[in-house]
């Protein structure tokens, strides 16, 4: 069982239409139970950086897509703003 591409791109479009410019995100890989997400702007300059992040994860539960944020990646370039979230999604049989 794989990860619904097509939710995945409406949770990205919702996510942007309500945080850009602050935040924005991109689609970098989905493997069976992840989801990797890029997130850029300047939301990397405010307190709370990772809620940033975590939104995602409610965004995705308002499409009825249950997930985890399981890890952030930094750049070592700590200059550069953006980061990486890694999401698990809880697959269910419903979802293809």
């Amino acid at each position: 069982m794989q990860i619904n591409k097509d939710s995945i791109i409406k949770a990205i479009i919702f996510y942007n239409k309500y945080r850009f410019p602050e935040a924005h995100v991109e689609l970098i890989g989905l493997e069976e139970e992840r989801v990797i997400v890029k997130f850029e702007g300047t939301f990397y300059e405010t307190c709370g950086v990772n809620d940033w992040i975590e939104d995602f994860k409610y965004v995705l539960g308002d499409l009825n897509i249950k997930a985890e944020l399981k890890e952030i990646y930094e750049p070592i370039d700590l200059d550069k703003n953006f980061r990486i979230g890694v999401f698990k999604v809880k697959l269910e049989k419903n979802m293809r």
